[in-house]
């Protein structure tokens, strides 16, 4: 969700302090110390190097959409990113291997890829927040996710003050995790992402979007038709960014799909008696990734739940939490955990956010 309202500094004219809420899409954040624009990987380094020695470490901030900044807001410098750029480096018969700067804004990439009969990231369409942030979530949606396709993440590293490409095994990738998510010390600068020349999607993995599609999982259909067909989805589920709709005034989903041990998939099973099957999905190591939509709804926490403090759940998606725009970031962490302890409560299973949370906790 990068899309927001105010015009950000330009990094000539840095404003301080200025509400953070401007840059996120839940509307939520206190004031930062400095907040300033880097419009290129080498503003990017700069600035945060002239931070560092000034004693002050920088907060890079790009698209927004993942964070829940506190409303007492950061005492340092923010980095705003804002780098562009979409660039073939590599190319043959079959492949291209595709330069995006961090800044990106994410959709865009995606709509250049498939308009350009690139084959690897439809189904990551209408995902809000820009290009660099994609390696930090590993993003995935429908039955894709970003380290199936990246070759290499540029980064600074502030401890040794480079700059240097890492591969993919040195990035860690796990399920909507990475090296890079709860470590400051890796500021991405670009990603080359590996995508087929085919004009028709990877295979239809996620059966909703099979539906959706009027397919069969495994079966292949025009790249336009996936992305069409996957922000539509979205869509209706509050998670493209409309500015005069509140239910898309959210980080997307707040809390991840557990992954369970064949035990603790056990006791949920028996903790669910009589309300149905978890829905579930097999993973490695005889693990199950179980729905936490469903877990919170079937602990009593509807859609629309809350209203307190400005917040609430989504009218459309359970998994999102809203600022119904005169919201804290206090109070959506209330939210988040009065539904956390209730799904604990019920089902013996432990939620955990999937945005960073900045300055705050849901201790």
């Amino acid at each position: 969700m990068s899309d927001v309202s105010a015009d950000p500094p330009t990094a000539a004219d840095p404003l301080a302090p200025r509400a953070l809420a401007e840059f996120t899409t839940l509307r939520l954040g206190g004031p930062a110390g400095q907040v300033q624009t880097a419009e290129s990987s080498d503003q990017i380094v700069q600035m945060v190097r002239t931070a560092a020695r000034a004693g002050v470490p920088a907060m890079i901030l790009a698209g927004g959409s993942n964070v829940v900044v506190a409303d007492d807001g950061v005492p340092g410098p923010v980095i705003l990113v804002r780098s562009r750029g979409v660039e073939v480096v590599d190319s043959d018969a079959a492949h291209v291997v595709v330069r995006v700067a961090a800044g990106e804004p994410w959709d865009e990439f995606v709509a250049t890829a498939v308009d350009a009969g690139w084959s690897g990231v439809e189904c990551l369409s209408g995902i809000p927040g820009s290009a660099g942030a994609t390696p930090i979530q590993n993003v995935g949606a429908y039955g894709q996710e970003v380290a199936e396709t990246i070759v290499a993440v540029e980064v600074y590293d502030r401890v040794d003050d480079t700059v240097r490409r890492m591969a993919p095994v040195e990035c860690r990738f796990a399920y909507r995790a990475s090296l890079f998510k709860h470590s400051d010390r890796w500021v991405v600068l670009s990603v080359d992402f590996r995508l087929a020349r085919d004009p028709r999607s990877a295979p239809v993995r996620y059966a909703e979007l099979a539906k959706a599609l009027a397919v069969e999982t495994g079966d292949r259909v025009p790249l336009a038709e996936a992305r069409a067909a996957v922000r539509a989805l979205r869509a209706g589920k509050g998670m493209v960014l409309d500015p005069v709709d509140h239910d898309t005034w959210s980080v997307g989903s707040f809390f991840t799909n557990p992954v369970l041990d064949a035990a603790a998939a056990e006791f949920l099973r028996s903790r669910a008696a009589g309300i149905g099957e978890p829905p579930s999905w097999p993973g490695p190591g005889g693990h199950v990734k179980v729905s936490a939509a469903w877990l919170i709804e079937k602990a009593g926490f509807t859609k629309g739940y809350g209203g307190r403090g400005g917040v609430a759940i989504s009218g459309k998606h359970t998994l999102a939490l809203t600022n119904r725009g005169e919201g804290s970031t206090a109070a959506l962490l209330d939210l988040a955990r009065e539904i956390r302890d209730g799904v604990h409560d019920r089902f013996g299973v432990t939620l955990h956010p999937e945005p960073v949370l900045v300055n705050c906790t849901l201790r």
